[in-house]
């Protein structure tokens, strides 16, 4: 049975399956009128990999693209098979040796209620960029993954796992169950996410901007923390939001690492 195709738009986005998995690259349309520098050295890199270029002019390429912006490049690729479900990723994890868990505890990224695509998009951008280990939404009233995702993810749509579950407070209580802190954010919480230790296995959990995580999602959360809003605008762009929350955790377990030298 041959694997499913689907379609990747964008420098970024096929420029990291290009990287990744070329084998995987069925066919790559660009755009023949783009003759600058970042289409010649794309076109270079797909040659070395001996992926198929074809030439296709505008109108074809954004009847491929579904009419989003497709910068000239358009690849048909085959899907790449990540672990099937959250809890296949979450063994997967506790599978790993002691050393590598400790140097590397799960750090889980929780969306409650996004649904523009170009949000999701950003924020698995900021998941890969973080190392996080997936991403997690709810089925219903929650953005899937689509072309206009994975071209905002710059590629990160191919590396992060994305999963969607059927109901997020009892996914969340699951994750306690394995020994992941649940940590949700919330503008009126009295504890800033600087004040929290982020060190361990973490959860962190971000609502839709103005109406922020849903009651029980909140009330299943192990702890609430704050981003300080020091100037006039009340509230961050979720994905803006996930960086700061990932970000510190990053800086935290950096710090806390044992140096390589001396």
């Amino acid at each position: 049975m041959s694997a499913a195709t689907k379609i990747l738009f964008g420098f970024h986005a096929v420029g990291v399956r290009l990287k990744t998995a070329p084998a995987s690259i069925l066919e790559v349309y660009a755009d023949p009128t783009r003759r600058d520098a970042r289409m010649r050295q794309f076109l270079l890199r797909a040659q070395a990999a001996g992926v198929r270029v074809i030439e296709a002019d505008g109108p074809r390429l954004a009847k491929l693209a579904g009419g989003a912006h497709h910068q000239g490049v358009v690849a048909r690729v085959q899907e790449i098979e990540q672990a099937r479900t959250l809890d296949d990723r979450l063994d997967q994890l506790d599978a790993r040796s002691a050393a590598e868990r400790q140097a590397d505890p799960p750090l889980l990224l929780v969306l409650d209620g996004i649904t523009d695509p170009h949000n999701l998009g950003a924020c698995l951008r900021v998941a890969d960029g973080a190392g996080a280990h997936a991403v997690i939404a709810p089925k219903d009233h929650a953005c899937g993954l689509n072309a206009t995702v994975a071209k905002v993810a710059s590629g990160a749509a191919e590396t992060v796992p994305y999963f969607m579950v059927t109901n997020l407070a009892r996914t969340l209580e699951a994750l306690k169950a394995r020994g992941i802190w649940v940590v949700g954010t919330s503008d009126d919480a009295p504890v800033s996410l600087y004040q929290h230790d982020w060190r361990g296995p973490v959860a962190v959990v971000l609502g839709s901007e103005g109406k922020g995580m849903r009651a029980l999602v909140r009330r299943t959360c192990d702890v609430l923390v704050s981003i300080p809003m020091r100037g006039a605008v009340e509230s961050l762009n979720v994905s803006v939001a996930s960086a700061v929350c990932l970000y510190e955790a990053v800086r935290q377990r950096l710090a806390a690492a044992p140096s390589s030298t001396g």
